[in-house]
């Protein structure tokens, strides 16, 4: 069994122990059963003064495993219980990763959903353009400067197709995204 080793272990407001490095590691080895293609984990400690004494202790960890990252965030009155929780969620979300994996491997490739038009003749309705798509939810945000990797980490730890950013080596908005054949592409106006 391959054990992960942790490329990044670091705490906030709380020295990391080598107890704690030791629990840490030994929760994360424990994960390679799950999947033994982790190729990074980073975990991050953070003591918080808050009111809400079970929240004092977070635990954030984020591993990259071939096509995706998996990651967790927990809060406990406890640092150890909150590695414990965290690494609960963590085994859960990389069994339905590889269950998903090994389902897609084994399948033949999907027949694409029927798009508006084929719907439409297909239900008999011979006036495709009676369909009007519309815009259905709006969402603002402040982009954050930012190097074109940064923002495919970010992208990817938040589970979404893309990405916009601003680009701190340019000054200019772009996107990156996930192509069909697994790399990224990045798109930037011309000017």
């Amino acid at each position: 069994m391959k054990a992960v080793h942790i490329y990044k272990l670091s705490g906030r407001n709380v020295d990391v122990t080598d107890a704690m490095r030791d629990y840490v590691e030994e929760k994360l080895t424990r994960l390679d059963r799950y999947n033994d293609s982790i190729t990074d984990a980073r975990v991050t400690l953070t003591v918080r003064d808050v009111r809400d004494s079970t929240r004092r202790n977070r635990v954030e960890v984020q591993l990259n495993v071939p096509n995706g990252i998996i990651r967790a965030e927990e809060h406990h009155a406890d640092m150890y219980a909150a590695i414990d929780k965290a690494s609960d969620v963590l085994e859960r979300q990389l069994r339905k990763f590889k269950t998903r994996y090994m389902k897609a491997r084994h399948e033949a490739v999907p027949v694409p959903e029927p798009g508006p038009a084929e719907a439409a003749v297909e239900a008999g309705l011979d006036d495709v353009t009676e369909f009007v798509p519309e815009i259905v939810r709006q969402k603002r945000f402040d982009l954050r400067p930012m190097n074109p990797e940064d923002a495919v980490v970010q992208m990817e730890a938040l589970g979404h197709d893309f990405y916009v950013f601003s680009n701190m080596n340019s000054g200019v908005t772009g996107v990156v995204y996930r192509r069909k054949d697994g790399h990224y592409g990045l798109i930037e106006p011309s000017s």
